[in-house]
């Protein structure tokens, strides 16, 4: 999953980086208000983590802008120093769907990340389940018929984003972008290498190609 992080703390911001990369999330992180707008206005992304006091632009006026997208539905978790009631109160008017104060224990941000993410994808339960495979977000491990699959950093990003949408035609734009952000690049074939090695580790039926568009998972699968 493709997270964007807004946030001016260099501190805090690196400590949130090396956590959730641990936790297979790609991170793209950005310190000013202004930047995000830019980013968000073209990029598309699973979940995003906004701090309200940015440089140049408020944290408030850029998830307004968010929520005024007719198309986007895309949840804002705020992290904020302005732990005074009516903030929060503004935030989450605002179209915020959760609100943590700093400082703030790492392991309750990923459990937020967690139910924010499944509560956008229409899920109650923690784990995504289709066509035998399993997939726990949380202890990140992948199970086909029972058996633990063992699964790379890249593999199980891939499959993440694909067992979240079944029926749904994901685009190689977003996939890549869910692999690599902006700091990298991805080479060649990757992403086909990838797909190859989820069939082969899995089912070969599990993810069709729609040619010149991505891949999906069969919701019927």
């Amino acid at each position: 999953m493709r997270v964007l992080l807004v946030e001016d703390d260099k501190v805090l911001g690196d400590g949130i980086r090396v956590a959730l990369r641990s936790e297979c999330y790609t991170l793209d992180w950005l310190s000013d208000g202004l930047d995000a707008a830019h980013a968000l206005s073209c990029e598309q992304f699973d979940l995003i983590l906004l701090d309200l006091g940015l440089p140049r632009l408020d944290g408030l006026d850029i998830l307004r802008m968010i929520r005024n997208r007719t198309d986007s539905e895309v949840p804002v978790l705020i992290l904020t120093a302005r732990d005074e009631t009516s903030y929060r109160i503004k935030g989450l008017d605002a179209g915020a769907d959760d609100y943590l104060i700093k400082p703030f224990d790492i392991d309750e941000l990923k459990a937020r990340i967690r139910a924010l993410l499944r509560r956008c994808q229409g899920r109650a339960r923690p784990l995504l389940e289709h066509a035998g495979v399993s997939l726990d977000p949380a202890s990140q491990e992948v199970r086909y018929r029972g058996d633990v699959v063992p699964m790379t950093h890249m593999e199980f990003q891939l499959l993440h984003q694909l067992l979240a949408r079944p029926g749904v035609v994901v685009t190689r734009e977003r996939l890549t972008g869910t692999l690599y952000g902006w700091k990298e690049s991805g080479q060649g074939n990757t992403l086909e290498v990838l797909i190859h090695n989820l069939r082969k580790k899995l089912h070969s039926g599990l993810i069709r190609t729609v040619r010149g568009v991505g891949y999906l998972v069969e919701s019927h699968a």
